[in-house]
């Protein structure tokens, strides 16, 4: 079974993702920062994130 994450994406669709103890945990935090939550499984990933990472992929390496 995979731990609980929470994934965190800006505005622009940047991304980090954090491992938590549990799905309660997730929801609290989210709660104490007035954030939606989403279950991913329900959800899909977002597609400012989904372009972020093609937008990554296309950079040329430095």
């Amino acid at each position: 079974m995979t731990e609980t994450t929470v994934l965190l994406v800006a505005h622009d669709g940047e991304w980090t993702r954090r491992r938590v103890d549990s799905p309660e945990t997730a929801r609290r935090f989210a709660h104490q920062l007035a954030m939606p939550i989403y279950d991913i499984r329900l959800m899909g990933y977002p597609q400012r994130m989904r372009d972020y990472n093609a937008r990554q992929k296309r950079r040329p390496a430095s």
